[in-house]
């Protein structure tokens, strides 16, 4: 049977007095602590909100998101993106009955941030959900999602992750043990850890990304043997597979092809995003897809993501001072390595950072192709800058050093472009008054 997004969500088990009481506790305490970050301009309080919300009761999580017809979204790189997307899909397919659906639109994709959003919405039956790479199987245990969107793996924070394989493990079995009540997985056919990890769903839609980042899928994740790539007609960057296995890229029924969406009926869609990069159109095919799984037309999933213009800041245009600036967020290699080509001006900041939530290890600097940059005004910023300044001088690109983000960004007539890494781009978005 087809799809259909009106369809109602399944029930929820009812929770007893005390469970009830809990929660609602939770939620009040949370509110309490939201309201005093946003009168301390600490932030929006969304994070805190959760934070507090899962402390009182532990159980949250598992108790809001029941009940409702869930989309995931994960991977590496490129979540917050797909789920506004699929977000903005799945809203202009409800239409008026847009209230039926809750998002975390901000980016919050841990157990306290999922369970803060959904927190929020209790009558929302709908739920388009960016989700850490390390809680989908939480989400796909506790709430039986309808759709799983799995973009791409790279590695990334290696610290807090470690290797990508772990995560890839932690998928297939999440999938294997939810069995035929797991998720429609959409999965993108590029990549072989992907590909490796959503093979044992209930179903599978193979997305082909035309995904030119390959630095990190270099054995196969099966039996280790090399992975090679061949020239295949219709895949711009040609067909991968084992030597030493039967794993290889599937034949996917969504397709990129020269920046337009191509669907399983052979119909081809220029997607005319308003996020810049081909990394977004194959974002945009995943959500697509993901959308079409829920029941919502090719033709009104895009007229809804049309309207997506900075989801959390990537992308959005401000000013700091006298300086207009465009911000990008670029977290590891395979982030850089598609930031960097859509720099359109001839001043770049870059700025960089090691606590916690970027990573604290740097060394991934010598893996992005900065030497692109020749020709261009540089300034590297952020706390970890010096870092940075040492790559751009073995990059042979000239460069100046200027760790405040405040003064990196002062004193520029023309218009710049900065890429960051996670926490310099949130002080940017507060500084930019975006947060």
């Amino acid at each position: 049977m087809p799809a259909d997004l009106s369809a109602p969500a399944p029930p929820a088990p009812r929770r007893t007095p005390l469970q009830q009481v809990r929660l609602s506790a939770g939620l009040l305490a949370g509110e309490a602590a939201a309201l005093a970050s946003r009168v301390a301009r600490r932030g929006s309080g969304a994070s805190i909100r959760g934070r507090v919300l899962t402390r009182v009761d532990p159980q949250a999580l598992a108790k809001l998101l029941p009940g409702r017809r869930i989309a995931v979204v994960s991977g590496t790189n490129g979540k917050t993106t797909t789920t506004h997307l699929l977000a903005a899909a799945v809203r202009q397919g409800l239409g008026s009955s847009a209230s039926r659906m809750v998002t975390n639109a901000d980016g919050a994709n841990l157990h306290h941030g999922i369970a803060s959003a959904l927190g929020r919405a209790p009558k929302a039956d709908i739920a388009v959900l960016e989700t850490d790479e390390r809680v989908v199987a939480d989400v796909v245990r506790l709430g039986h999602p309808e759709v799983l969107v799995l973009l791409n793996f790279s590695r990334d924070q290696l610290d807090r992750h470690h290797e990508i394989k772990s995560l890839g493990t932690a998928w297939l079995r999440a999938l294997m043990t939810a069995g035929a009540d797991g998720p429609v997985v959409v999965a993108n056919a590029t990549e072989p850890l992907i590909v490796w990890a959503a093979r044992h769903a209930k179903q599978v839609v193979w997305v082909d990304t035309q995904n030119l980042w390959h630095a990190d899928s270099v054995l196969c994740p099966e039996c280790g043997s090399t992975l090679v790539t061949e020239a295949s007609t219709g895949s711009a960057g040609g067909r991968w597979r084992c030597t030493g296995c039967d794993l290889a890229q599937p034949e996917a029924t969504w397709r990129v092809v020269d920046g337009r969406i191509v669907d399983p009926a052979g119909v081809s869609h220029d997607p005319q995003l308003h996020v810049p990069g081909a990394f977004n159109v194959s974002n945009a095919a995943c959500a697509l897809a993901a959308a079409a799984v829920l029941g919502v037309p090719v033709e009104t999933a895009l007229t809804g993501m049309r309207t997506v213009t900075s989801p959390a800041g990537r992308f959005a245009t401000t000013k700091f001072g006298d300086t207009t600036a465009r911000l990008l967020l670029a977290k590891n290699p395979a982030g850089w390595a598609e930031a960097l080509p859509i720099m359109a001006t001839d001043t770049v900041v870059l700025a960089i950072d090691s606590v916690a939530a970027d990573g604290k290890d740097v060394s991934w600097l010598w893996d992005v192709d900065f030497e692109q940059l020749a020709g261009k005004q540089v300034v590297a910023s952020g706390p970890r800058a010096h870092d940075l300044a040492i790559r751009l001088k073995y990059a042979e690109v000239e460069h100046r050093v200027e760790p405040d983000l405040a003064r990196a960004l002062s004193g520029h007539p023309d218009p710049v472009d900065v890429i960051a890494t996670y926490t310099p781009f949130q002080k940017l978005r507060k500084l930019g008054g975006l947060a």
